[in-house]
């Protein structure tokens, strides 16, 4: 079927999250060692149980229909601390949760080859736009620093559309929103379980980005995986597939 529009992911997919994974952990563990006191567990200690919390917790809100990310790193925070066996403070949270957006915002930068992809496939007459688990106070910020909307004819968070992805209704408000077909539209994404296991029962053509073995982060480890129908690296190699 002839392609008409083109979805986008957001983190892994237009944005990498290199730069994000280079500097994140001064904040966790600066209100891991507020809130433990003269007993502070070691960086590598903290590392791991923060892994361990996000793969709970990810797990727990994969069931979900739709939630808050904020809600979500909250959860992760307290899980991080019940296993570490410190106290949780609210105070010093919302330190940390100010910390972490700001991080995430400005940790967050256009792949290069994102502005040129993405003036090509407007070129070609296609409609474009941002499909993203993300909250509001995420996605405008970044879409406006970033010119998105010089592109874009739509960006949907899952606050916005209250649902995530991949559960079905976040994918019906987007088709909503742009008056296409399933069949005419393609969906690029990082995440084999959000992305293409949601895109994939609409009829979408499905396209999974990978950023160099790096996983796509929030994944449950969903074993029923669909395969995309096709497989990139670069966002430029989209203009050979539409």
């Amino acid at each position: 079927m002839t392609i008409k529009g083109v979805f986008f992911d957001l983190g892994g997919t237009l944005f990498s999250y290199v730069q994000l994974n280079n500097n994140r952990g001064s904040a966790l563990l600066d209100a891991v060692y507020r809130l433990a006191g003269d007993d502070k567990p070691e960086p590598k200690t903290i590392g791991l149980s923060y892994r361990q919390a996000s793969s709970e917790i990810a797990k727990e809100y994969a069931e979900l229909d739709y939630y808050l990310h904020s809600d979500l790193f909250s959860d992760t925070f307290k899980r991080l601390t019940q296993i570490l066996d410190i106290p949780f403070d609210q105070n010093i949270y919302a330190d940390y949760q100010a910390q972490q957006q700001a991080d995430i915002i400005n940790g967050l930068h256009l792949k290069h080859d994102c502005h040129a992809t993405l003036q090509a496939l407007k070129d070609q007459g296609l409609y474009l736009s941002i499909v993203s688990n993300i909250d509001e106070n995420m996605l405008q910020p970044l879409v406006e620093r970033e010119q998105l909307h010089d592109y874009l004819d739509h960006w949907t968070s899952s606050e916005a559309a209250q649902s995530c992805k991949p559960h079905s209704r976040f994918f019906e408000v987007s088709l909503e929103k742009s008056g296409l077909n399933p069949e005419n539209v393609m969906f690029v994404g990082d995440s084999p379980e959000h992305d293409v296991n949601g895109a994939s029962p609409f009829g979408m053509r499905t396209v999974l980005i990978k950023n160099g073995g790096e996983p796509a982060p929030l994944q449950s480890g969903e074993k029923d995986l669909t395969d995309p129908h096709h497989t990139i690296t670069h966002l430029s190699e989209l203009l050979e597939l539409v």
